[in-house]
């Protein structure tokens, strides 16, 4: 079953611009074959940290959104914890858009009333 994700993760601020595309890239490529759809990509480029992170004051921070397995997450984030250039990553599952109608039935109003 495939479910909408978004994962933010922040990347070395000392990382060269190809350097970040090449990692943006990876990552991208990674979910792809794993059998993501409907990939997204945010560079939300350099900013400053709320707090320090191994050293680091400021960071790269890239957005993705996409539909996938679940079982495509765990192997991202591994990947992610591995690699020296991803300082921090977190993973979301968003709530389906579809708004269900929770109306009443006729024989439940009735049997209120």
């Amino acid at each position: 079953m495939m479910a909408n994700y978004e994962t933010m993760y922040i990347l070395r601020p000392d990382l060269a611009e190809e350097q970040v595309e090449q990692a943006v890239t990876r990552y991208q490529n990674m979910l792809q074959e794993q059998g993501a759809t409907q990939v997204e990509i945010q560079n939300r480029g350099k900013r400053r940290l709320a707090y320090e992170i191994a050293r680091h004051r400021e960071g790269v921070y890239v957005q993705m959104n996409y539909q996938a397995p679940g079982t495509v997450i765990a192997q991202l984030e591994r990947a992610m914890r591995l690699s020296d250039e991803v300082i921090r990553y977190l993973t979301i599952k968003q709530e389906s858009s579809e708004i269900e109608d929770s109306q009443e039935s006729p024989e439940e109003a009735t049997a209120i009333s």
